[in-house]
């Protein structure tokens, strides 16, 4: 098995990466949003929808003080 993040032979105290440097990157992708689990559910696209008009509303906000 090879490292999902650099391709090197894995090891068995951070499997499935070689590392707990490559393991913490992964992490870093899923925390940043790198890595996006797809979803066709029309709620999940409601939701998306709805925290992105917040945040709109609230950029706006900051913007006029």
């Amino acid at each position: 098995m090879t490292c999902p993040i650099c391709g090197k032979a894995t090891n068995a105290t951070a499997r499935p990466f070689c590392s707990k440097r490559c393991a913490d990157l992964d992490l870093a992708r899923w925390l940043n949003g790198s890595y996006a689990v797809p979803s066709d559910d029309p709620e999940d696209a409601d939701e998306l929808d709805q925290a992105l008009d917040l945040e709109r509303t609230r950029s706006e906000k900051e913007k006029r003080h």
